[in-house]
């Protein structure tokens, strides 16, 4: 297994709220929210829970059980410290059986998780996003997706409830195969098809510094991180090199914070992300299309005004007429 990982703090933020998990068979993305720095906690906590697993167990269940124990630690701190209230955190989280060469995937917001298989790049995410449910609802095209003004408004995050629905599921790998997990950082600055374009599988090390470079160019307006991995043909589990353990990167080294990263920059503040419910949403959008289907007073009333105007236009002309 070869592995890579990068992560930046993005051309508009002075500090990194993501974390990651390098460290095979294990890799995971959590990208934090909160205001302050309640994000950075919320992240971190989440990924100190994968650091601390040790390894044990694998498929979806184990993958459900360790992001669900990720949300009760983020939503305990969040309601014993007030300065962290309201915080929470994305997670996608990829665990590799080696053995069987199935992939467990476990996911909660708008990070993500994506597969180049012969030259072609497949998201295997779904966002819990505002867009995500209108492009899957039909009522928005990809195009407008990446460009919709509420595209950092989440409907699902880790710690900001008692309990989280989590996506689960297993991909088989192939090999060739390259799998990437990334924060939103990336996906909102380039599109699929230059992620595609920047992906080397054989120097998975310079993709990566690839994909964030290429993220600072687009515009860099939020944290980025990206984890690659990639499983080779003839290698088990015995054989897997050790990666990067979980921890908070960049933002805690006081080099990074202290690079002029916003030099130059027009002073247009970063959007954070937001949590609306999927339920909220829908019902806001049954209620939007009951709004429109119902016809205005303006539109009920104009045949009856033109009624009447018809009707004194009768009478006058009758009028003229007996006058004549």
């Amino acid at each position: 297994m070869r592995s890579a990982v990068a992560t930046d703090p993005g051309r508009r933020r002075r500090h990194n709220e993501d974390a990651f998990v390098c460290d095979p068979p294990l890799f995971a993305i959590a990208d934090g929210m909160g205001g302050a720095q309640a994000g950075e906690v919320a992240s971190g906590l989440a990924a100190a829970v994968l650091s601390e697993s040790g390894g044990e167990g694998l498929g979806q269940d184990r993958v459900a059980s360790l992001i669900q124990e990720a949300n009760r630690r983020v939503f305990q701190r969040a309601n014993e410290d007030a300065a962290a209230s309201g915080m929470g955190t994305t997670m996608t989280v990829a665990l590799v059986d080696a053995s069987t060469g199935s992939i467990a995937i476990g996911h909660v917001g708008d990070s993500r998780a994506y597969r180049v298989r012969d030259g072609s790049l497949e998201q295997l995410t779904d966002d819990h996003s505002l867009v995500g449910e209108l492009v899957r609802s039909g009522k928005l095209s990809e195009a407008e997706a990446e460009s919709h003004p509420q595209r950092s408004v989440i409907t699902r995050a880790v710690g900001t409830e008692p309990e989280v629905d989590v996506d689960t599921f297993t991909v088989q790998a192939e090999p060739g195969d390259l799998y990437l997990l990334c924060s939103d950082g990336l996906t909102d600055m380039i599109p699929d098809r230059e992620i595609l374009a920047l992906v080397d599988v054989d120097d998975l090390d310079g993709a990566a510094r690839a994909l964030v470079d290429g993220a600072n160019a687009g515009g860099g307006e939020d944290n980025i991180t990206v984890v690659l991995f990639a499983l080779e043909p003839g290698v088990d589990e015995a054989g897997v090199a050790a990666g990067e353990t979980a921890r908070m990167p960049a933002a805690q080294d006081p080099a990074a914070d202290e690079e002029d990263t916003l030099s130059g920059l027009d002073p247009i503040p970063a959007v954070d992300t937001a949590v609306v419910p999927a339920a909220a949403i829908a019902e806001h959008l049954e209620r939007a299309e009951a709004e429109a289907a119902r016809p205005s007073p303006r539109r009920s009333i104009l045949p009856l005004l033109l009624l009447v105007l018809l009707i004194v236009a009768i009478a006058l002309l009758a009028i003229w007429g007996l006058s004549r």
